[in-house]
């Protein structure tokens, strides 16, 4: 669909995708594991420090938890 796309974040041995429509985002990643030896680990919920928390439609991002760490 014309306005979809795709976001492929790799960091070392990590990747994270993630995109506007979930099927674009599934066909994504069988291409991948089918040129790559991948596991999907599924949803996250930190990256990099980042703390994902979804709320109905929306995704608030936190960095509390590092902090408190610190």
């Amino acid at each position: 669909m014309i306005g979809d796309c795709v976001i492929i974040y790799l960091y070392v041995d990590d990747m994270f995708i993630f995109g506007t429509c979930i099927d674009i985002v599934l066909r994504t990643k069988s291409f991948l594991a089918s040129k790559f030896d991948m596991k999907d680990m599924g949803e996250t919920s930190i990256i990099l420090g980042i703390k994902i928390i979804r709320k109905g439609d929306s995704i608030l991002l936190s960095q509390e938890h590092y902090v408190e760490k610190l």
